[in-house]
C-alpha cells in the first residue's frame, strides 16, 4: 500500500538561506517513506545563532503513528548540519524499525539495541563562566509510566541523553541514561526488581539525594557530571538538573 507522505513544515531561526530550508524539507520528505509506521506529521527547524555557544543547529521531528522520532545535530555550517541530520535520521529510523514491534510487544530485543551516542555532531559545551550560569530552561511534564525497555526506546527515538520517567515495576521516579555500552537507571529509592529488562541495564543502588535547586547546581559543578538526578527537597519528586550546550542549566521536573 502506498503511504501518503505529509508535507514537511519548515522553521528557521537566524539567517538561514531558503535553499537550505528547501533542501532539508526534501531530505526529510524522502526519509519519511522509510518509517516503520505512517508518518502523520513532520517538521524541520534550522537555527543559526550569533552566540558562539550556538553553532548551526538542525532538528527534525516526525510523528510516526503517534510516537515522536527526533534528531538534532550541529555543525560548523548549516549545509553540513543538514547533511548530517539526514544521515542520523536515516539511521534512527532503521533502528526504530528493527525494534518497534519488539519493544512495544514485550519481546526480547536483539543485543544491538544499545545506545549510539553519535558524539561527533553534538554541539560543543560553551565554557560560560560559572558566575554567569543560570537555569534558563525549566520543563515540567507528567512523567510517563514505562518499563526500562520502553524508556530506552523513547530515549533513543527522541535523541535524548537521559530520560525521566516513572518505573512501572517500582512506581519510582527514575532516570535512564547511557553508561559505557549499556544503560543505567537511578531511582529515588531503589528497590529489588522482579522483571528482567531486555536492554542491557544496571540499576544504581544509591537513593537520590534530597536537594534544593541551588544545592543541585553546586553538586553538578562539583562532580563535573552532565546532569544530576535528585529528589526535590520540597516535593520529594525526582528532578534532573543538566548542563545545556550554551553553558547555562536546564531543569526537568514532574508536573503535578
Amino acid at each position: 500500500m502506498t503511504r501518503t507522505i505529509p508535507q514537511v513544515k519548515t522553521q528557521a531561526g537566524g539567517n538561514v538561506p531558503q535553499e537550505l530550508l528547501d533542501r532539508a524539507r526534501e531530505k526529510i520528505e524522502k526519509l519519511s517513506g522509510r518509517a516503520p509506521e505512517p508518518v502523520l506529521a513532520a517538521r524541520v527547524r534550522l537555527t543559526m545563532g550569533a552566540d558562539p555557544a550556538r553553532p548551526a543547529l538542525a532538528q527534525a521531528n516526525l510523528d510516526v503513528n503517534g510516537r515522536t522520532v527526533r534528531v538534532q545535530t550541529a555543525a560548523a555550517t548549516m549545509a553540513e548540519a543538514v547533511d548530517v541530520l539526514e544521515d542520523r535520521l536515516a539511521e534512527r529510523l532503521r533502528r526504530v524499525a528493527r525494534h518497534w514491534e519488539a519493544v512495544r510487544g514485550g519481546q526480547p530485543q536483539p543485543r544491538e539495541w544499545r545506545h549510539n551516542a553519535e558524539p561527533a555532531h553534538r554541539p560543543a559545551y560553551y565554557p560560560r563562566p560559572a558566575e554567569e550560569r543560570q537555569v534558563i530552561r525549566h520543563k515540567s511534564y507528567e512523567l510517563a509510566s514505562a518499563t526500562p525497555d520502553e524508556a530506552a526506546f523513547d530515549m533513543e527515538a527522541l535523541d535524548y541523553d537521559f530520560h525521566l520517567f516513572t518505573d512501572v515495576a517500582t512506581g519510582q521516579d527514575s532516570v535512564l541514561y547511557r553508561h559505557a555500552d549499556a544503560y543505567r537507571m537511578a531511582q529515588l529509592d531503589p528497590r529489588p526488581r522482579r522483571d528482567a529488562p531486555a536492554v542491557d541495564l544496571t540499576v544504581s543502588p544509591h537513593p537520590a539525594p534530597r536537594l534544593t535547586v541551588p544545592e543541585a547546581i553546586e553538586r553538578l559543578e562539583t562532580t563535573g557530571l552532565p546532569f544530576v538526578f535528585f529528589a526535590d527537597s520540597a516535593t520529594g519528586r525526582g528532578n534532573v538538573l543538566y548542563h545545556r550546550y550554551d553553558g547555562h542549566y536546564g531543569l526537568i521536573t514532574p508536573a503535578g
